[in-house]
């Protein structure tokens, strides 16, 4: 019970839907499918859950056009979640916050930020490089021999030192979401992962985002548990 009332006898606007809590993602995503009707674009059956999600998100219909999967990313990460129980690691506490923690608790996957860490602070300020950087490789450090998910809806430097280790051999993601959100650096560090043969879902140009990040993830863990 709780330990307080709701007001009563409030006016009511005509102007504003009544529905219940759990109605609202439904009748949002039926105005979703309407607006993308209306601006002729059709999704693909493959992609469509993901990129509706972060339009939900956002209420940005860009959204439909900027979204990059590498081939077969979508059955990849069905096929990695399902069998191989990896490791999310997040560029942002907000990000690790945004993803639905039932749903990785159901396939067995661990999800960790590195990035407030007193070690990865300190090693931050010794070496000059930025806090992502040094995240990643403490991720990398503890859990290189198990399948790496990176989230990354931040820090384009992330997206460069997952580059560079992977370039260098030293690890090999199982999966990359990079949606880093910003002006310096965010598109070039996005194509060095467009041009992996990583299994990735990357968004183009500036536009991105830790809430983005974590829709992405979901929508592919809410589609696996269907």
């Amino acid at each position: 019970m709780a330990d307080f009332e709701l007001f009563k006898d409030l006016p009511e606007f005509e102007t504003v839907e009544k529905l219940l809590p759990k109605q609202i993602e439904e009748r949002s995503m039926e105005l979703i499918h309407q607006e993308l009707k209306k601006r002729s674009i059709r999704l693909s059956a493959e992609h469509e859950k993901i990129i509706c999600r972060c339009i939900h998100t956002t209420a940005d219909f860009d959204y439909a056009n900027i979204l990059r999967f590498s081939q077969n990313a979508v059955t990849c990460f069905y096929e990695l979640i399902k069998t191989k129980s990896p490791v999310f690691v997040t560029d942002t506490n907000m990000a690790l916050s945004g993803i639905n923690k039932a749903a990785c608790e159901k396939f067995g996957i661990e999800c960790h930020c590195f990035m407030a860490d007193t070690d990865v602070s300190e090693l931050s300020k010794m070496t000059g490089f930025t806090r992502a950087v040094c995240s990643i490789d403490k991720a990398v450090r503890l859990y290189g021999e198990r399948p790496l998910v990176f989230v990354i809806g931040n820090a384009p430097t992330a997206l460069v030192r997952i580059r560079q280790l992977y370039d260098a051999g030293i690890c090999k993601p199982a999966f990359v979401i990079g949606v880093p959100v910003g002006f310096v650096n965010v598109e070039a560090a996005k194509k060095l992962v467009l041009k992996t043969n990583l299994p990735y879902i990357v968004s183009d140009g500036k536009k991105g985002g830790s809430t983005i990040a974590a829709a992405i993830v979901n929508a592919l863990l809410y589609s696996c548990s269907n």
